[in-house]
């Protein structure tokens, strides 16, 4: 049966492994977070030891999250979308396996090098240049498979989500590519090519980049697939999609300056960063809105459908961190929340509510799929999931809120004579109590990952992928 179907069904072996990995990283990455919380509440936990430190064990944390999960779920879903889209099977398989296995290495090498203090102390790019090419390889490998799955589409059209996926494949290429441009004087330490403020601009060029296109384009490709597709409702306007992705791609590349407010960069740069970063609020609320009205005609099915939920609410939090973050670009408002936890709180409104949930929802969409079931084997964890994923989330960005402007508060106060009122240790005992909401809410977070793991480990072991790849097969046929 599977080799009469194998020459024109989709590549579903790649998509099931990567989809995989979105739950194991998705727990260990998370996991891992919630260690390196607890340890600002109990600073004990770093067990006096160099390799489990908080500075050591953040930069892995941050790329387990972002890279291993997040980017397992981008692969997983780009994957299945431009088949699905373009009607065809991608391009290569051995080129698809060789993504997949590059990425786990890439990975792995980082899981080793961050904590023995291997580093190129840059943020989101803190991997040593053996890693760094490795994965640039791996990535232009990517977007010879998906822009060359494209170009053997069946259909004349080419969807608008994989716009999405194409612009942030070939924007992390060049972000990644440019920023790592440096001189090995070892094997794990090398020097960036650039020096002074043209080094820390091409950095927040990369950093808020990472977050613009990895981040965020990337996972709107997502949206513009599983939403119409969980919601049984087409896109609400295609051509605001359309609109929605060029001036989003124009304007995004623009606003790293200012995570650079106040430092030795020009003015005019910091002043340009904050203009763009306020013009970008327009085509992000576009999209939420688009996403969002989506569902006209459809909003009772929240009640019984906790994936659409999990989309849903996804973009609730995508439009709150999107009109937060051009606000905190507002030079006076920065002046307030720059190296507050108000930054981190608004960084994982992004993070946990835009990027995780839409992830989970798109691999619950999937899992049936890819592996023959009707549906996930229990509808009722996906419903705990939810609760657990959105409490956990509110618990940390208010903690963070409340923390954030009470450190920007006390570290601005002076006496008459020009004297600090508080002391940073001061500010510190001030922020306690925030840091056990903060771990609190991350355990919540991380707790329903591995509900998610329960539920897919179970629909797995009932599973039939032979079937799912011959029902496709029908299904591809049937198009044509």
């Amino acid at each position: 049966m599977s080799t009469a179907i194998s020459p024109t069904a989709y590549n579903y072996k790649v998509v099931r492994q990567f989809a995989i990995m979105t739950v194991v990283w998705g727990i260990l990455g998370m996991g891992l977070g919630v260690f390196i919380a607890s340890q600002l509440v109990w600073p004990e936990l770093n067990f006096g030891l160099p390799w489990t430190s908080f500075g050591r064990l953040r930069p892995l944390h941050t790329n387990l999250v972002i890279f291993a999960f997040g980017g397992c779920a981008l692969f997983a879903t780009s994957y299945y979308v431009v088949q699905r889209t373009c009607q065809t099977r991608l391009i290569s398989d051995s080129l698809a396996a060789f993504t997949f296995w590059g990425w786990q290495a890439v990975i792995v090498g980082a899981i080793v090098t961050l904590p023995l203090g291997y580093t190129t102390t840059k943020e989101y790019a803190e991997l040593e240049w053996p890693l760094a090419i490795l994965l640039a390889i791996v990535w232009v490998t990517y977007g010879l498979v998906f822009f060359g799955t494209i170009t053997k589409r069946k259909t004349k059209h080419i969807y608008v989500g994989n716009w999405f996926y194409g612009a942030f494949i070939v924007v992390t290429a060049m972000l990644h590519i440019v920023n790592h441009a440096s001189l090995p004087v070892s094997f794990f330490k090398s020097y960036s090519a650039y020096a002074g403020a043209t080094d820390a601009m091409i950095q927040w060029w990369y950093g808020h980049n990472a977050v613009g296109f990895f981040l965020t384009t990337g996972f709107l490709g997502m949206m513009y697939y599983f939403v119409p597709k969980q919601a049984e409702r087409p896109i609400y306007s295609y051509r605001l999609s359309i609109v929605h992705f060029w001036a989003l791609i124009t304007l995004y590349i623009w606003a790293g300056p200012h995570h650079l407010h106040y430092t030795a960069l020009p003015d005019w740069a910091q002043s340009l960063g904050m203009a763009m970063s306020i013009i970008l609020l327009a085509p992000s609320w576009g999209g939420m809105i688009n996403g969002m009205m989506t569902l006209s005609g459809a909003w009772h099915k929240l009640r019984t459908d906790p994936i659409l939920r999990f989309l849903v609410v996804s973009l609730a939090f995508y439009g709150m961190s999107t009109f937060e973050g051009p606000m905190m670009a507002i030079k006076t408002v920065n002046s307030l929340s720059h190296y507050t936890d108000w930054t981190i709180g608004h960084v994982h409104a992004g993070a946990l509510g835009w990027v995780a949930m839409i992830s989970i929802g798109a691999i619950y969409h999937m899992i049936p799929k890819l592996f023959g079931r009707v549906q996930m084997h229990s509808i009722g964890l996906i419903n705990a999931h939810f609760w657990l994923a959105t409490i956990g989330t509110v618990l940390y960005i208010a903690s963070m809120w409340v923390n954030g402007i009470t450190q920007g508060l006390m570290w601005r106060a002076i006496n008459d004579d020009g004297t600090l009122t508080y002391s940073f240790v001061e500010a510190l005992q001030a922020s306690h109590p925030g840091f056990i909401v903060r771990a609190l809410g991350g355990a919540f977070f991380a707790s329903g990952m591995l509900f998610m793991a329960y539920n897919v480990w179970r629909t797995v072991r009932a599973s039939n992928p032979a079937e799912a790849e011959a029902a496709e097969q029908i299904a591809v046929v049937g198009a044509h």
